[in-house]
């Protein structure tokens, strides 16, 4: 199953992920991301001064505003 990062205070979305099999993974750090296949975002501190590193190739999802139901439906179709 694929391996999923999820931002430690989504609580519900790393929740719902694991009901549904998936590997998850909290990220702490910005290397904690590497690796993963799709990651989610609370966007609070997104594109913070303008600096942008790339530190995986999966998917990003910003969860601000959805449910932990939508979340996992766009999880699921980015890694299709």
């Amino acid at each position: 199953m694929a391996k999923i990062g999820v931002e430690q205070s989504l609580t519900d979305v790393q929740e719902a992920l694991q009901s549904r099999g998936y590997d998850v993974v909290q990220l702490k750090q910005e290397n904690d991301a590497a690796g993963c296949d799709c990651c989610v975002i609370t966007g609070q501190d997104q594109n913070m001064m303008g600096i942008q590193n790339v530190v995986t190739k999966g998917s990003v999802i910003n969860a601000h505003g959805l449910t932990a139901e939508e979340v996992c439906q766009q999880v699921e179709t980015k890694v299709q």
